[in-house]
């Protein structure tokens, strides 16, 4: 059974041991390198903990942790959304089970509004899934550059396209 859990400061390390894997992965997508300490720059971690429209979320399939999200309201399009996935991931042992699409639907379902998800056209696995899991709600699609696209949408009942 996939459940969400809202990070709270004693899940901080846990966090952060896990979004440095993601940030790791990423780096097949985009050119990060690690400080001299073997980490990855996050700019507005700490801000998860410390700014109340910041939310994390670690993502469990029973009693194994599955995978983390990071929402927060700040657009990636100039436009005033009321929540932004930042960040989202399911371990890679973990995929093909359809637990992403489980979690993402409970999370749209927890935060209902106008929403944007940013993914890298090069990163095949997650375009499928956002086009797949935003697919109900109509959404417009917003490239960025050359690697990234934005999809803009509204969860909201009956609400189709960006709101």
């Amino acid at each position: 059974m996939i459940k969400l859990i809202d990070v709270r400061p004693e899940h901080r390390e846990l966090l952060w041991n896990v979004h440095q894997k993601y940030l790791y992965e990423m780096t097949n997508y985009y050119d990060d390198e690690m400080d001299a300490a073997g980490n990855y720059h996050y700019g507005h971690f700490d801000a998860y903990f410390t700014e109340p429209e910041r939310e994390a979320l670690l993502i469990y399939d029973g009693r194994s942790l599955v995978g983390f999200a990071m929402v927060n309201p700040y657009s990636y399009i100039h436009e005033k959304p009321d929540h932004v996935l930042a960040e989202f991931t399911v371990f890679p042992m973990y995929r093909k089970r359809h637990i992403a699409s489980v979690a993402a639907g409970m999370i749209f379902s927890r935060y209902p509004g106008r929403w944007e998800i940013k993914y890298n056209e090069r990163n095949a696995p997650a375009k499928r899934l956002w086009t797949k899991v935003t697919a109900e709600y109509g959404p417009r699609t917003v490239r960025l550059n050359e690697t990234e696209t934005v999809l803009a949408f509204s969860t909201e009942c009956g609400a189709h396209g960006p709101g």
